[in-house]
């Protein structure tokens, strides 16, 4: 399909107006283009010889309108660190249109009636995070946005220093947040909180329509997709940092990428935002604090359906959590069923790499090439001392005896990463780019596209992460 042949449509726009505010974008001045992802593009339908026009980088800059497009940017309110904030909304992204089911977005594209006191743009740095991120997200098989287009420009923004602007444009089956139910909860627009239930069933669970309380089935949908993602968030390491109600999509996607990152050495407790001085939004606390968001979301659809059914189903939370937990752990340490003793065998893995401050991805890829009472010396060398994991590995040898060695291989070589993005690589290649060279962001996309293979030209990136740039804390506007 050409560009000039896309036709968008926007069925948020049928909702009451204090859904949203129709904004226009504002461009970036001398855009250009530093990445296109033509994986997403063909999701799209956008025909691979369009993605290097004029147009294209005019789409992402917000100066070319696809037919239909009606600009606008979402309402909605949250609980940012445990306090509600009544009016929040899209400060700095404005959605374009809907293309089939997935829906385009430009973030920093300008100010919208959301800012506040902000100015509705995006750095390069931040841009360059989300963009990688969220292709390296997609191919670990976890819930997520897309992007399909990255650029820059020599727009000044100011932040702590002076930046340059860019826009990422982001893909996503929807924006829907919890927040944006607390927005209309909290001011007692049930008429408008009930339009955007059947909105979100409609769009993300059209399969439990025509039931006879769909709202709480919504509920419980939501509730078992957010369990899912946090299970799959804790397997690959993977720390959000800012997880407040307007961070959380309704259709159970990691949305919103701001000061995350993957573990460096292994900490329960690891925090990666710089702001959470309390570690509300630790690595450990995430499936948590999910649950209490949960909460938060089960009270503002009680003038929908009854509290106390959704109740009975939160209380569920806790053990589909541990189930989901515990069939991506027994796939990453290619356990085949489940016998007793496998949490304890998990549970003890966890605290001897943080005793031993081992690097979680390199362990279990390490692991994974490991053979039954075979050599250990790789294994060992991730630790600063033998003892402890040598203990860990007695034990898993004994649960491996009788499951087939090629069979158990290729099963964690297919769900343990040889690569994530680690905050020390995506800052290599903002650095990079900040200089005009883009090649880094080229080759972490490669490496995010394919995160299970070798890649021998990376195998620098592939080690325990350099002990000056280990469990690094950034801002929120990262």
């Amino acid at each position: 399909m050409k560009l000039n042949e896309i036709k968008v449509t926007n069925p948020y726009l049928n909702l009451d107006d204090e859904f949203y505010d129709r904004v226009k974008p504002d461009p970036l001045f001398k855009p250009h283009l530093i990445h296109v992802n033509k994986y997403v593009a063909k999701t799209l339908d956008i025909d691979e010889s369009e993605l290097e026009t004029d147009d294209f980088l005019k789409l992402l800059n917000g100066e070319f309108q696809p037919e239909g497009s009606d600009t606008f940017a979402m309402c909605y309110a949250g609980h940012q660190f445990g306090h509600f904030v009544p009016r929040l909304g899209d400060g700095r992204a404005i959605n374009i249109g809907m293309i089939d089911k997935f829906q385009l977005q430009l973030k920093g594209a300008g100010k919208t009636e959301y800012s506040r006191m902000g100015d509705g743009r995006a750095v390069l740095r931040s841009s360059i995070r989300e963009y990688l991120v969220s292709e390296a997200m997609t191919n670990l098989r976890i819930p997520t946005t897309l992007c399909l287009g990255l650029i820059g420009s020599e727009h000044e923004v100011r932040r702590e220093r002076i930046e340059k602007g860019a826009i990422v444009c982001r893909v996503s089956t929807s924006w829907v947040r919890f927040g944006t139910f607390e927005y209309y909860a909290a001011n007692g627009m049930f008429k408008e909180l009930k339009e955007l239930a059947d909105y979100v069933i409609e769009e993300s669970f059209p399969h439990i329509k025509g039931n006879p309380d769909p709202y709480k089935l919504l509920f419980n949908e939501v509730m078992v997709i957010t369990s899912r993602l946090m299970a799959q968030w804790m397997s690959v390491g993977f720390n959000h940092g800012v997880m407040n109600t307007d961070n959380m999509s309704i259709a159970g996607l990691t949305i919103d990428y701001g000061p995350f990152a993957f573990l460096d050495d292994f900490k329960h407790h690891n925090v990666c935002n710089h702001t959470d001085v309390n570690g509300r939004y630790s690595y450990a606390n995430q499936p948590a604090v999910a649950k209490w968001n949960l909460q938060a979301l089960m009270k503002v659809l009680s003038p929908l359906t009854p509290i106390e059914g959704m109740e009975k189903l939160l209380e569920l939370y806790d053990r589909v959590y541990a189930r989901y937990t515990h069939y991506y752990m027994c796939k990453k340490l290619g356990l085949e069923g489940t016998v007793e003793g496998d949490p304890e065998l998990i549970d003890e893995m966890y605290d001897m790499l943080e005793k031993l401050k081992v690097d979680y991805t390199l362990f279990l890829r390490t692991l994974s090439h490991y053979k039954h009472k075979g050599d250990r010396s790789d294994l060992l060398a991730t630790a600063l001392y033998h003892e402890p994991m040598n203990d860990w590995l007695d034990v898993y040898d004994e649960r491996i005896k009788y499951i087939d060695p090629t069979e158990r291989r290729n099963q964690m070589l297919n769900v343990n990463p040889k690569y994530v993005l680690k905050n020390y690589m995506l800052q290599e290649a903002i650095d990079k780019a900040e200089m005009g060279d883009f090649s880094v962001v080229d080759d972490l996309f490669n490496i995010a596209k394919q995160p299970f293979e070798e890649h021998p030209e990376f195998e620098r990136w592939a080690k325990a992460t350099p002990k000056e740039f280990r469990n690094q804390r950034l801002s929120c506007s990262s």
